[in-house]
């Protein structure tokens, strides 16, 4: 059987809908008894995965794919969203971060006969596939990876698993533990003596600061906010400049900007550094953080927050005076509530950073209908070789 394309969960499908994993389009193939699938003939396109955990694991899904042809497929991907809202969108070059690039992931930790695991899932499992040669994730994590499975040794309770979140930070990796045994105060003490020991900045258990040895600030521009534990960060250093200096282009000029699901200030506090920023978010511990890295940074305009729901309580009519440009990066599910209100009574400019191509066109439709046009897309690709999609596209009004 030839396989005919690549989903955007980057499986390949067969003439009669079947999908399968870790093939490519143009191939043949063919099954094995065991479930599994042979590649009779292979494509020209087909390469060497990088990781020897590429089999198995489930956070890569295209490492078998040469790096243009993966390009293509992410920009198709997006082609394919907007087609689906009737949109013939222009999509731009796709700026990929290099290989051990992700600063920020959440692992996947277990208590084992010989010690411990950690890792992603398998792909469509519950099962931990242990990753010492990960090709995704920074160099300073994976250093960090023997102290990582003491940990999981003394936070796992026996037979479950316990979520590992570390963030790379100028100060060192800030950690937080999921789902880990109850806190007592002899865990307290062991806790505390392995983050000193494993030079973390900070060590968090399910929420709670538990061991701080420095504030693990993250730069954004001139500013040094401390996010709180667990906090959403852009997944590398590169993606994040690029999304920045897609946004800075999209809302140029304009005096006072609206950043709209602002997160700890990602995009309101570089922004600061040439106009007043009104920043909403709907964690309020965010939005102390915002605050307090922007009080502390040098030169900085003025910038006000409001912790708020925008799904449930989107910005209106009057909210919405007086900006010369709206930012928008809502979470997957994108800000239909709020598009709708912008729509009517948005600023002349937008800036969408989308982390689901579909709800960025199905926001685009709405942005379309009221009068706003579109230019180019462009894909940033900060989770390379996985299936996750994220775009940038800015919209403007006369």
């Amino acid at each position: 059987m030839r396989v005919e394309a690549l989903t955007h969960h980057g499986l390949g499908r067969l003439p009669d809908g079947t999908l399968v994993p870790r093939v490519l389009p143009g191939e043949t193939v063919e099954p094995r008894g065991d479930g599994t699938w042979r590649v009779v003939e292979p494509s020209p396109d087909r390469v060497a995965p990088p990781c020897p955990h590429f089999a198995r694991c489930g956070a890569c899904a295209v490492q078998h794919l040469r790096d243009e042809r993966v390009a293509e497929w992410r920009a198709g991907v997006v082609r394919a969203a907007f087609a689906a809202q009737g949109i013939a969108a222009e999509v731009g070059p796709v700026l990929t971060s290099p290989p051990r690039s992700r600063r920020r992931a959440r692992l996947h930790g277990r208590r084992t006969k010989g010690g411990a695991a950690l890792g992603f899932h398998a792909r469509a499992s519950e099962e931990i596939v242990d990753n010492p040669r990960c090709q995704v994730l920074l160099p300073a994590i994976m250093a960090l990876r023997p102290r990582l499975l003491e940990l999981v040794r003394l936070a796992a309770p026996r037979g479950r698993e316990v979520g590992v979140t570390v963030a790379a930070a100028p100060a060192g990796a800030d950690v937080l533990v999921e789902g880990g045994h109850a806190l007592t105060p002899a865990l307290r003490a062991e806790a505390a003596a392995w983050a000193a020991g494993a030079g973390v900045a900070r060590l968090s258990w399910d929420g709670e600061p538990l061991a701080t040895l420095e504030p693990p600030w993250q730069p954004m521009g001139r500013a040094r906010p401390t996010p709180p534990p667990g906090a959403f960060l852009q997944a590398t250093r590169e993606g994040e400049a690029a999304l920045l200096g897609l946004v800075r282009g999209a809302v140029e000029g304009a005096g006072r900007v609206l950043d709209l699901f602002a997160g700890v200030g990602t995009f309101a506090l570089p922004l600061a550094e040439g106009a007043e920023v009104h920043a909403v978010e709907g964690d309020p511990a965010l939005v102390a953080a915002l605050l307090s890295g922007w009080r502390a940074a040098p030169g900085l305009r003025r910038v006000t927050a409001e912790a708020r729901d925008l799904f449930r309580r989107p910005l209106l009519g009057p909210d919405l005076r007086g900006f010369g440009a709206a930012v928008l990066d809502p979470p997957r599910q994108g800000a239909e509530a709020q598009v709708a209100a912008l729509a009517g009574a948005g600023p002349p400019r937008l800036a969408y950073v989308s982390c689901n191509p579909a709800t960025l066109a199905r926001d685009a439709r709405a942005l379309g209908a009221a009068g706003y046009r579109m230019g180019p897309v462009t894909v940033v690709d900060q989770f390379r070789w996985s299936p996750h999609v994220e775009a940038f596209a800015a919209f403007e009004r006369p």
